[in-house]
């Protein structure tokens, strides 16, 4: 039996849950479903959109504790998948996806107890466990963090594919009060590594009056930065949205801007290729591996540059088709059914 590590669905979704979220769907289109197992903490109801993979809920702990110890004994007889950076350390047949080496390389952006927790952990899972990441960029950062040969680390990549079985919901524009107003988007937590402060600046320097900036997502409570506060009205915070919502936001808008500094794959942008949403970028390595030549790119670290790239997009026309029909053309090389074929064929050398 292959079991799966439930605990994301206890959490809320970001890139990450997003990524075994769709993982675990697309294995359970496949033939093989019926050999995997999703393990989940008490009190989590099936998920319903699984239709032939088996679940079970597990113990009576949460969290880190259930993971190391009911996790561990539930699953210590076949072989077990880990998609959301951790796993339990005992486990004599696992794999691990780590998506990112964030906690290394910026460790001043976590809390001193989730740095030393985190750290610790992927350097033993490095050694008890077969390591994925995302992206190649992942792939060598991790590498060389947790000296590991680059060729034993599988990418497995992200996708955007499933924006396809969503329906908009066209009322996000009006309780956000958009109107007929062209308007950026950008989607990701106020995390110091989504360098969204910097951008607001950019914004505000560079906007017309009927210009609008649009951030979708929430305060994240690991990390040392707040939420600002006080923000003109051209800047629009949604919170957190639902799919739908999120969907109808993309489709409307005139550009996704994403100035982090850095990433371990960055979903938002191959969403936005995925439906033809033009993309300015910030230059890092992931981004470029990602998107490519369909991005307009910017100095992340520069609020001019950044504000140029905006007006840019937002004054050629030409440019703006340009961009779109790129987009379109980029996001066809991922799938998440390729992905979880993928991990299916790792799965077996184990």
């Amino acid at each position: 039996m292959i079991y799966i590590n439930g605990r994301f669905l206890t959490r809320t979704v970001t890139g990450v849950e997003r990524f075994a979220i769709e993982i675990v769907r697309a294995l359970d289109a496949t033939p093989r479903a019926e050999t995997f197992c999703l393990l989940a903490p008490r009190d989590v109801a099936r998920p319903d959109w699984l239709q032939n993979i088996g679940f079970a809920t597990v113990g009576r702990l949460n969290g880190h504790a259930w993971e190391q110890i009911e996790l561990l004994a539930a699953a210590r007889s076949g072989t077990l998948l880990n998609l959301c950076n951790s796993g339990p350390v005992l486990h004599p047949r696992s794999l691990v996806v780590l998506h990112d080496g964030w906690v290394f390389r910026h460790p001043d952006h976590f809390s001193r107890a989730y740095r030393l927790f985190h750290q610790t952990l992927d350097r033993v899972l490095a050694r008890r466990a077969r390591i994925a990441s995302v992206s190649q960029f992942s792939r060598d950062e991790l590498a060389a963090i947790l000296a590991l040969d680059p060729a034993r680390v599988a990418v497995i990549a992200n996708a955007a594919d499933h924006l396809d079985r969503i329906a908009p919901d066209p009322a996000i524009a009006a309780r956000l009060e958009l109107g007929g107003a062209r308007y950026l988007l950008m989607v990701g937590s106020f995390a110091p590594n989504k360098n969204i402060p910097m951008a607001i600046r950019a914004f505000l320097d560079c906007a017309k009056p009927d210009e609008r900036l649009v951030i979708v997502g929430a305060k994240v409570g690991v990390f040392a930065n707040d939420t600002p506060h006080d923000l003109p009205g051209k800047v629009v915070l949604a919170g957190r949205v639902t799919d739908s919502e999120l969907l109808t936001l993309y489709k409307g808008a005139h550009a996704l801007v994403f100035p982090s500094i850095y990433e371990g794959f960055g979903i938002p942008p191959l969403e936005a290729m995925h439906l033809g949403i033009p993309v300015l970028a910030s230059q890092i390595p992931v981004v470029r591996e990602v998107c490519g030549e369909a991005a307009l790119y910017f100095d992340p670290h520069d609020q001019r540059a950044i504000a140029e790239s905006m007006r840019r997009v937002l004054d050629d026309d030409s440019l703006h088709a340009r961009l779109t029909a790129a987009a379109r053309l980029r996001a066809t090389g991922y799938s998440w059914q390729v992905s979880a074929n993928r991990l299916t064929e790792l799965t077996r050398a184990l």
